[in-house]
């Protein structure tokens, strides 16, 4: 038998906003212009480095989840957290999110 457990995601470095868009229509050039501002704020130089668009299911660093195919985690969210991510933006709970680091 194989003891098999689920290690949490560890967000206690990130800063996490939430934010729910009160125009439904919002595209994901226009959630991650949103973004960029409030990164522009928060972190002054900023650096974005995943990214996930679930009206297209795309994601950056592209293909990133193919290793993660068998995970619970993500790969944006993965290689966000682990290339020093201290900013996320998170539109309409996944429907957006973009992961920041200071430059």
């Amino acid at each position: 038998m194989v003891n098999c457990t689920i290690k949490e995601l560890d967000y206690s470095d990130i800063d996490t906003l939430c934010i729910d868009l009160a125009d439904r229509n919002v595209d994901y050039r226009q959630a991650m212009a949103q973004a960029n501002t409030i990164a522009q704020q928060k972190l002054d130089d900023y650096m974005l480095l995943s990214w996930y668009d679930r009206d297209r299911d795309f994601e950056s660093p592209q293909h990133s989840s193919e290793c993660h195919a068998d995970s619970a985690i993500p790969g944006y969210v993965d290689y966000g957290i682990y290339h020093g991510a201290c900013l996320k933006i998170d539109f309409q709970s996944g429907r957006f999110v973009f992961f920041y680091r200071r430059f």
